[in-house]
C-alpha cells in the first residue's frame, strides 16, 4: 500500500475553557507584529490540551528556552536578524508563562526578568534605539523603555503607552509600539505602581488610585527627550490602563489627546463584574465572618474555591496593598474619576465581545467627557471583538495610530 500525502499534522484548536482560549488568542494575535509564531503557539496548545492546564507555564516556559536558545545560537553565527525574530518569540513565550504562574512567587519573577532579557537582546540584534529608563517614586522604581523611531529628525509626535493589570512592557511594544513606531513615533511605554514589571522588582508595590501621581513625572521624563514636541503628546492605556490615563487626563493639562482601550472611569464596578458569575459584588454577598485573607486561601478546599479563582484573588488582594479579600473591593472605591475633568481629546475602544459592563463605562465616558470623543466599537466580522482587540492588532493600530496622526499630525 502506497504512503500517503498529508498537509499537516498541526490542528488549528483552541480551548473549551474561556480564558485559556482567551489566552491563546493574545498569544496569537502577537505574532502580527514578531511576538510569537503561529505553529508554535497551536503546538503548544497541543501539548497543554494534552497534559491539562496545570501545564501551561511549563509548556510555555520550555517553549521560551528553545526559541531563547535558538536566538543565542543564531546571534553567535551573525545571523542577527534572525537571532532578534527568536528572542522576541522568546520574550512573549516567557510572559505567557508568567501569566499563569502565581503572582510574587520566585519563579513568576524569574519568568518576567527572562521575558526583558530577551526582548532587550532582540532590541539589540535590531540596534533599535531604545533606552531601558527608571523613575524613582516614592520610594520605588518604575520601569519604562524609551524607542526613537529611524531616522528621526526634528520635533515628532510622541505616544506615551501603558498597559493595565497583567500586561507588560514587552507586549505593549507587540501591542502598538512597534506600529508606532513604524509611523515616526517616539514612543515611551511606562509602568505605574503595582504593574507586572513594577513588581518584578518590587515585591510590595501596589496600585494607586491617583494615577496622576506618576503619570505626570513620565510625561517630564518624555519632554526631556530629544526631539520631543511638547504640543504632540498622546497617551494611551490598555485594559486596566483605560482607567490610568483617563484619571491621569482629569488632571495633566499636557496631554494632547487620549486614547482608552477600553475607558474605565470606575474600576470597581469593573472588577466587580469579573466575579458576577460568583454570586455579585463581594461586599455584598459575604459576611465580615466569610472575608478572607491571603494565608487563609491556602486553607480552602479546591471544591469551594477552584485553583484558578484562588489565584485570582490572591493577585488582587496583594495587588491592592491589602491583606483581606473585602478590604481590597473597599479600597477600589477609591478608583474612579469624572470624565468631564478631561478636556483634551479622546478616541474610546471596546469590542463588542467584551461584556456589558465595559460598553456601559465606554458609553458613560462618551456622553460625559469634558473634550471630543471619538468612538469605536470592534465586532465579532473584523476578528477583533475581544478585549483589547487581541485578536486583529493591525486594525486596532490602523484605528488608533490613525486618529492620532489626524489629532496631533504627522
Amino acid at each position: 500500500m502506497a504512503d500517503s500525502t498529508l498537509r499537516s499534522t498541526t490542528r488549528v484548536a483552541g480551548f473549551e475553557d474561556p480564558e485559556l482560549d482567551f489566552q491563546l488568542l493574545r498569544q496569537l494575535g502577537a505574532a502580527a507584529y514578531g511576538g510569537a509564531s503561529v505553529g508554535e503557539c497551536l503546538a503548544a496548545a497541543a501539548r497543554i490540551r494534552k497534559a491539562g492546564s496545570h501545564s501551561w507555564t511549563d509548556v510555555f516556559a520550555e517553549l521560551g528556552d528553545r526559541q531563547h536558545s535558538d536566538a543565542q545560537r543564531l546571534a553567535g553565527l551573525g545571523h542577527r536578524f534572525s537571532a532578534r525574530d527568536r528572542y522576541l518569540h522568546a520574550a512573549n513565550s516567557y510572559r505567557a508563562a508568567e501569566y499563569f504562574s502565581p503572582f510574587g512567587t520566585d519563579r513568576h519573577v524569574e519568568l518576567g526578568l527572562a521575558s526583558r532579557r530577551a526582548f532587550l537582546a532582540a532590541m539589540a540584534e535590531n540596534r533599535t534605539d531604545i533606552e531601558e529608563l527608571w523613575l524613582p517614586w516614592r520610594g520605588q522604581r518604575l520601569p519604562g523603555y524609551r524607542f526613537t523611531p529611524e531616522n528621526a529628525s526634528g520635533r515628532g509626535p510622541t505616544l506615551i503607552a501603558t498597559s493595565g493589570f497583567d500586561g507588560t512592557l514587552e507586549e505593549t511594544y507587540f501591542q502598538v509600539g512597534a506600529a508606532a513606531l513604524e509611523r515616526g513615533f517616539r514612543v515611551l511605554q511606562i509602568c505605574g505602581p503595582g504593574q507586572m514589571d513594577t513588581a518584578r522588582t518590587e515585591p510590595t508595590t501596589s496600585f494607586v488610585p491617583d494615577t496622576e501621581s506618576w503619570v505626570s513625572p513620565w510625561i517630564d521624563v518624555a519632554l526631556e527627550q530629544p526631539g520631543v514636541d511638547p504640543d504632540r503628546l498622546g497617551l494611551l492605556g490598555i485594559s486596566f490602563g483605560g482607567y490610568f490615563v483617563l484619571r491621569a487626563a482629569a488632571h495633566e493639562p499636557r496631554i494632547r489627546a487620549v486614547v482608552a482601550n477600553s475607558p474605565i472611569i470606575d474600576l470597581r464596578a469593573y472588577l466587580v463584574s469579573f466575579v458576577a458569575g460568583m454570586g455579585g459584588d463581594p461586599e455584598e454577598v459575604l459576611t465580615p465572618e466569610q472575608d478572607f485573607s491571603i494565608d487563609d486561601i491556602d486553607q480552602i478546599s479546591d471544591a469551594d474555591m477552584p485553583p484558578p479563582v484562588k489565584e485570582m484573588s490572591r493577585s488582587l488582594i496583594r495587588r491592592f496593598g491589602q491583606t483581606m479579600f473585602l478590604n481590597a473591593f473597599h479600597y477600589l472605591r477609591e478608583f474612579n474619576l469624572d470624565p468631564a475633568s478631561i478636556r483634551c481629546p479622546a478616541l474610546a475602544l471596546v469590542g463588542s465581545g467584551e461584556g456589558g459592563e465595559p460598553m456601559r463605562q465606554y458609553e458613560v465616558f462618551a456622553a460625559r467627557s469634558g473634550g471630543p470623543v471619538t468612538q469605536r466599537v470592534f465586532t465579532p466580522d473584523e476578528g477583533a471583538d475581544t478585549h483589547c482587540q487581541l485578536g486583529n492588532l493591525v486594525l486596532s493600530n490602523a484605528v488608533t495610530l490613525d486618529w492620532l496622526e489626524d489629532v496631533l499630525g504627522r
